[in-house]
């Protein structure tokens, strides 16, 4: 069979992202501060970017005051106005470039650059040098002990190894024969050196599991050899389940002094090296702010940091100059004018998508902003994705690492987003309120007769929720709400492994 070459035309219709709508995917995820850092580098990168001065931007607001005392726009009249030179720049961008008119252009949109949309004053950050800090961990405060004792150079080499070895709960995470080969010891000096680093403070630390860590305590509360160490030794899952009637059947004990023996056991420290594992503060700078102004709430952008751009006015004197001598710069600074024009079209783009997507958030969650969590409306991301438009995996991105100030807080975006449940009356309950009213069950429970999930089902069906025991247990975990039998102030065991 013979072959040859053909040439044959073709009709296709495919999807092509375009490097400006690729480039505005990129920017939507970002937080206000990732992108305020990508905004400086492409500055640092595109020579024909610049920084819009402070100063204009400060005048540019004054002069929104008329001289009759006019009061100044509001965000909703400015994006209306922005709206309009928007459709203005849509329509430029459809020219090619050689066509543009860069006098008008550069003029009209460039020169007036990217500038926040209002002027409410919204709540400061605390100081830095409030939130500068550190604190010693529990390995520099085992280190310091072991550096102040007099010992044989070989028990202090295998006692850093064990430190080393010692996690944020206190516990040694290495067994004998472990530390053994890390250096050729000997299992002698390996126990030798452990004992060294067990009698250290916190008491207890460098414990292998939860009965050594116990007991340790137990001994340096002089109750060696007691009936509470035999309790400890012997029968530690009774404990932990709160069988203490076998407990005084096996030990031969009355179950009034088995009861007395735990109350002691409840005031060790199952975690002894907890309390050097301390919780930094996190600070967030919120995207969004939700102020409420003569009785409406109004969407403000957080854009402090973010540099306010335009074109350079060299490059752009470049671009007007047409002689043949200088093609090949004309090109370059075409190139890097294409480049900037899209990231400044992007940038406004995000910040408008931003915007309608929060707008949204608070026209649907008007209850929760004036009245708290019990208020909070379910929430789907096509919810919002069919207010304003737009597709779900915009709204995600959206939502995705912003944070919004309420008046209720500071909370994710994402936070609005939760599935409901149908109530007897026909409307639906967000899962956050739900899990809400169970907290506030638990917390006004009797301690000694806690609710069990049965019970916390049939209170929530009386109140017109219908849920089942799984989904209730399944609320009660993500809370960290121990079970019934675990919550009882009266036999209740600190310790669990």
């Amino acid at each position: 069979m013979q072959q040859k070459l053909t040439l044959q035309a073709k009709l296709q219709q495919k999807l092509i992202l375009t490097p400006s709508l690729q480039q505005a995917i990129k920017l939507l995820p970002m937080s206000t501060l990732e992108l305020a850092d990508m905004l400086q580098q492409e500055i640092t990168e595109n020579p024909l970017l610049e920084e819009e001065v402070e100063q204009q931007s400060t005048d540019s607001m004054d002069s929104v005051e008329s001289s009759d005392g006019a009061p100044p726009e509001t965000p909703t009249d400015n994006l209306a106005g922005e709206a309009k030179v928007e459709a203005e720049r849509e329509e430029q961008s459809q020219d090619s470039l050689n066509e543009i008119d860069y006098e008008s252009f550069f003029s009209d949109y460039l020169d007036e650059g990217y500038r926040p949309r209002t002027s409410f004053e919204v709540p400061d950050l605390p100081p830095i040098e409030n939130t500068l800090s550190t604190a010693a961990s529990l390995a520099d405060h085992l280190d310091w002990q072991l550096r102040m004792q007099s010992l044989e150079p070989i028990v202090r080499e295998i006692g850093e190894a064990i430190i080393g070895n010692v996690d944020e709960r206190g516990y040694l995470q290495a067994s004998v024969e472990e530390l053994c080969a890390m250096g050729q010891y000997s299992p002698e000096d390996v126990e030798r050196a452990l004992k060294v680093v067990q009698a250290f403070d916190p008491v207890g630390v460098a414990a292998r599991d939860l009965k050594e860590c116990l007991i340790l305590q137990l001994h340096r509360l002089d109750l060696a050899d007691t009936a509470i160490e035999e309790m400890v030794a012997e029968h530690l899952d009774l404990l932990q389940n709160h069988r203490f009637t076998e407990i005084a059947k096996a030990m031969k004990m009355p179950l009034e002094d088995v009861i007395a023996e735990c109350e002691v056991i409840r005031h060790l420290d199952p975690h002894p090296g907890s309390k050097f594992v301390t919780e930094r503060s996190h600070y967030v700078t919120p995207d969004v702010y939700v102020l409420k102004v003569d009785g409406k709430y109004e969407i403000v952008l957080n854009e402090d940091r973010l540099p306010q751009l335009r074109i350079s006015n060299v490059y752009r004197r470049m671009l007007e100059n047409k002689s043949d001598d200088n093609q090949a710069t004309r090109e370059y600074v075409k190139e890097k004018l294409r480049s900037a024009l899209w990231l400044i079209k992007s940038v406004d783009q995000r910040q408008k998508t931003i915007y309608k997507v929060a707008n949204s958030i608070v026209r649907q969650q008007y209850d929760f902003l004036d009245k708290g969590v019990e208020h909070l409306r379910p929430l789907v991301l096509r919810d919002v994705a069919v207010d304003i438009g737009m597709h779900e995996s915009t709204v995600s991105r959206v939502v995705s690492n912003k944070y919004i100030h309420t008046p209720q807080g500071v909370c994710e975006m994402k936070y609005f987003f939760h599935s409901g449940i149908a109530s007897v009356g026909g409307s639906n309950v967000s899962s956050v309120t739900i899990k809400q009213r169970i907290r506030k069950i638990v917390e006004e429970e009797n301690p000694k007769k806690p609710l069990s999930d049965s019970k916390i089902v049939k209170i929530l069906e009386d109140e017109g929720l219908i849920l089942a025991r799984r989904t209730i247990a399944k609320y009660r975990e993500e809370l960290r709400i121990p079970p019934s039998n675990q919550r009882k102030n009266l036999y209740s065991s600190p310790f669990a492994s």
